[in-house]
């Protein structure tokens, strides 16, 4: 048997540079220095230095720490979700650098979807971060929520499945046609199984009820449960329609089962 044998003398080449390549690679050197060079005097000079921060006229923020620092290297991310911490109220901000010296700072406000009752009233927008803002009547009042939100911090996000089922709610009333002009009065989420709407009777229909004690006043309560909610919602429209000329009297539909029930006030009492 024939023994391998190795040759160890044997070396892998170094390609030489070409002598063609050595003035291009010097340029490249000097352009790199020119360039650091000039971003460091740049930085130095008070010429790029913040001035001025420009805020919208109906935006209330004291950012006045971010002047005198340099335009090129501030970091517009970074002080964006700063700032976000100590402004809930707002959805977005976003830094624009207007050379030399100004900043342009936008905020995009979050949107109510609705009001929120713990141990103080809350406002949530649609992706379920809580913040403060002005109530408003117009806008549905979840409750049911005391024992599963503890000590209720502004922008935050809470991914809680009752107030994720109540704000599904909104937003499949709000998507049926028929029904999206309807205001909610109240939505209780106590136990997700027994969900429940509150629907203001319209100003006529108000003006036709027949007893002196209703369940909900001037509304009628809709149990809607956890699931399949479209399906409800869109029979729900469907119903309402039909039953319109006797809204004052229904005390409230069930739609958890497969058919819906609709309880009417006792005209005895």
């Amino acid at each position: 048997m024939k023994r391998q044998r190795f040759n160890f003398k044997k070396r892998t080449r170094i390609p030489k540079l070409s002598p063609k390549l050595i003035p291009i690679l010097i340029v490249i050197f000097l352009i790199i220095c020119f360039v650091v060079g000039l971003g460091y005097i740049l930085r130095q000079l008070d010429f790029f230095k913040i001035k001025e921060v420009i805020l919208k006229k109906d935006v209330r923020a004291d950012l006045s720490y971010l002047k005198g620092q340099n335009i090129f290297t501030l970091d517009l991310s970074k002080e964006s979700r700063y700032i976000l911490q100590s402004y809930p109220t707002y959805k977005k901000i976003r830094l624009v650098r207007i050379l030399p010296d100004r900043l342009f700072v936008d905020f995009v406000k979050r949107v109510a979807l609705a009001q929120v009752k713990l141990y103080r009233y809350f406002c949530v927008d649609e992706d379920a971060v809580l913040f403060d803002g002005e109530l408003q009547e117009e806008l549905p009042l979840i409750v049911g929520l005391e024992t599963k939100i503890f000590g209720p911090k502004l922008g935050r996000k809470y991914n809680v499945k009752e107030l994720e089922l109540a704000l599904n709610i909104i937003k499949e009333i709000r998507r049926n046609r028929i029904l999206k002009k309807c205001s909610i009065k109240k939505i209780d989420v106590t136990t997700t199984s027994n969900a429940a709407f509150f629907l203001p009777l319209p100003a006529k229909a108000q003006g036709q009820v027949k007893v002196k004690k209703v369940a909900s006043p001037a509304a009628i309560e809709i149990k809607i449960g956890e699931d399949r909610l479209r399906d409800k919602v869109n029979f729900l429209s469907t119903l309402l329609v039909q039953v319109r000329k006797d809204l004052a009297n229904i005390k409230y539909i069930d739609l958890r089962f497969k058919e819906p029930v609709i309880k009417f006030n006792d005209v005895n009492k």
